[in-house]
């Protein structure tokens, strides 16, 4: 049974990306394991299914696989793209294609939208996003040297919309070594001021709970607990890098605790309802197992 600061910080964190490396499933047997997961004494963690716009109309064909009780919810994933003109262009076609799946309304809702930013990005590109996707939340993808740049150049079109804001999502890792940010990058994403009221959410590599040396990707992996929990006490603290990016590499779970009031690490506290707050910009991470961080939180007797 896991205590309120433990479901807290997990709630709705897990994006199953079964269809991705190092998985790779093929869409069906994926949907059936989400099929599962959405009916499993542990759905409070998952969040959403991540499915490429190129997947939609077979998906079509699976959604029988679900009930109203239990609906798919989807990440859509929209292309990568070389400049602005094609980024437009594919974000309309993926409008067309949202609209159409999301037509099953008893069965599958849009949760989100992940697209690629080109590197010619700007303000006024963005507003033209908008203008597309409406009132659908995104998180934008750019690399991790590009992190800090994109974040303000979405926190300042944020500043001048009314709709849901735009959020930054960041690649924490692969299946290779050269894959992984450091943790100074990643942190540096997480104290940039503006990503304080920005979304944010996290895709490949986190695996595991607790940062360690992973033989198969022969390098160190970034841990879900230590980039969830940096994520909100950088916010919430108002660390510098220099102080997150200690959190990010901490590889002993004694340093963290759940207690029934508040989510601490060494001794830096934050409570259930602040952590709640900080969670509305702390967004979820990507998988492609959503076993996987279960049965290390199980092996943490954390879950």
């Amino acid at each position: 049974m896991a205590n309120a600061s433990l479901k807290t910080l997990f709630a709705k964190s897990i994006d199953y990306a079964g269809m991705f490396p190092p998985c790779s499933l093929a869409l069906e047997p994926a949907f059936q394991n989400h099929a599962q997961y959405v009916r499993s004494s542990e759905a409070w963690m998952l969040n959403a299914f991540v499915l490429s716009i190129e997947q939609f109309d077979a998906a079509k064909q699976l959604l029988s696989l679900f009930d109203p009780a239990h609906p798919l919810r989807v990440a859509a994933l929209g292309p990568k793209t070389a400049n602005a003109d094609a980024f437009l262009e594919a974000l309309e076609d993926t409008d067309v294609a949202i609209r159409s799946l999301s037509s099953n309304v008893d069965l599958v809702s849009i949760s989100q939208l992940e697209m690629f930013l080109p590197q010619d990005v700007d303000v006024g590109l963005l507003k033209e996003a908008r203008s597309i996707v409406g009132n659908l939340p995104v998180f934008w993808e750019a690399p991790p040297e590009r992190a800090e740049q994109i974040i303000a150049l979405l926190a300042e079109h944020n500043s001048n919309e009314e709709s849901a804001a735009f959020g930054y999502k960041l690649r924490t890792g692969g299946v290779t070594a050269d894959a992984f940010p450091t943790s100074s990058q990643i942190a540096a994403a997480l104290v940039t001021p503006a990503t304080h009221q920005l979304p944010i959410k996290f895709t490949a590599g986190l695996h595991h709970p607790i940062r360690q040396f992973r033989d198969e990707v022969k390098t160190k992996m970034h841990g879900f607990l230590n980039v969830l929990g940096a994520a909100t006490l950088a916010a919430e603290h108002r660390w510098d890098a220099r102080q997150a990016a200690i959190m990010l590499e901490d590889e002993s779970v004694d340093s963290f605790s759940f207690e029934k009031d508040f989510f601490s690490w060494r001794g830096w506290t934050i409570d259930i309802e602040r952590l709640r707050y900080r969670r509305r910009f702390v967004a979820s991470f990507g998988s492609c197992s959503f076993d996987e961080p279960r049965e290390d939180l199980r092996a943490l007797r954390l879950l």
